[in-house]
């Protein structure tokens, strides 16, 4: 296709950006963000204003079942070239300190800290990105070894808060200062905030937090004493066993899920697995909103795939039975559930 006529304003760029990524049109993308940059319009609000809002509308059309994971993947990886693009073609120098910019572990979603660990450079600084899903281990090994002012730790995911708060404390026994960033920590930063850390909602604000080390280690002291009455703990060993009860109890609910194909079984696993872990992660932090809102997403995505949301709602109903002597999760099911319901008797 043809590249749209250049602008100067990233907003009337976005239409034509977007089709580029619909297209899987590489060059074509290129293209516009190089017009943008050739037209003045600096690097960051190329990347803020234009990569990020299409990129965060790529995975809307995977989740309202419009794009598929292959679709998805296309457009990502035209989004990762537009940035190494937008980085070639300001070739920054660094003036000021090594900063690591870096995925929990067990997340996958690469570009938001990407673009992230990008604005730090256009602003100057050294940064070094590690990517998606780094070990804790290895990230320590890795301070250990390079020098670094600053950490920052991406998370999109809220399921995977415990793992998240173990790398943070992990920096901080490092003794380098953690900034944490994405939608795992809520849209406000509030779980962040119950692990205590420093927590930017954009990559300005992350930069701005960085370059003020004294404001970047005043953070409050992790607020986790209700994990003392081992909810958490208890659940997650028994993770497995509940989901194997949970499929087998699925099996006999809805007799369509017997004739599931292996590809469609694996899926269900999964989507038992993120429930337990989204429950787990919200008696982690003590907030059964955490639980809810994911419960509610579930349904949606399932629903635009023509998969029955009551399965979730029978699901949460065995959880519950399972864990009817644990008060903390008893009551983020029951909101589930009652929140499914709620979403039930408004559609009919």
């Amino acid at each position: 296709m043809t590249a749209p006529a250049a602008t100067t304003d990233p907003t009337d760029a976005y239409p034509g950006y977007l089709t580029c990524l619909a297209d899987a049109d590489e060059y074509a993308a290129i293209d516009v963000a190089i017009g943008l940059l050739d037209a003045g319009v600096s690097p960051e609000r190329v990347l803020l204003d234009l990569v990020a809002p299409a990129q965060a509308e790529v995975g809307e059309r995977w989740a309202r079942n419009e794009w598929s994971v292959a679709q998805e993947h296309a457009a990502t990886h035209i989004s990762e070239r537009v940035v190494a693009a937008v980085a070639a073609h300001a070739d920054t120098r660094p003036t000021g300190g090594h900063v690591v910019v870096a995925c929990m572990d067990g997340e996958w979603h690469a570009l938001p800290p990407r673009l992230v660990a990008e604005v730090l450079r256009l602003r100057g600084w050294q940064v070094t990105f590690l990517g998606a899903s780094v070990p804790a281990a290895h990230l320590v090994s890795y301070l250990h070894r390079y020098d670094a002012q600053a950490v920052a730790l991406a998370c999109a995911l809220p399921m995977r808060l415990p793992h998240a708060h173990r790398m943070i404390e992990a920096c901080r026994r490092s003794d380098v200062p953690v900034v944490v960033g994405g939608r795992g920590f809520g849209a406000d930063g509030r779980w962040a905030a119950r692990l205590g850390a420093a927590w930017a909602p954009n990559a300005p604000a992350a930069a701005e937090l960085i370059a003020d080390e004294r404001a970047l280690r005043r953070v409050p002291t992790a607020q986790l004493a209700h994990l003392a009455d081992d909810e958490y703990a208890s659940l997650v060993r028994r993770r497995g066993e509940l989901i194997d009860s949970a499929l087998t109890d699925l099996r006999e609910r809805v007799p369509a899920t017997r004739e599931y194909t292996a590809a469609q079984l694996d899926s269900t696993v999964s989507d038992l697995g993120h429930i337990l872990d989204s429950l787990a992660a919200a008696l982690y932090v003590d907030d059964a909103s955490l639980f809810t809102e994911f419960v509610d997403w579930l349904a949606e995505i399932l629903t635009s795939r023509r998969v029955p949301a009551s399965a979730v709602e029978e699901t949460l109903e065995h959880v519950a039975a399972a864990l009817r002597d644990f008060p903390r999760a008893a009551h983020a099911l029951a909101l589930g559930r009652a929140g499914l319901a709620a979403a039930s008797r408004s559609a009919v």
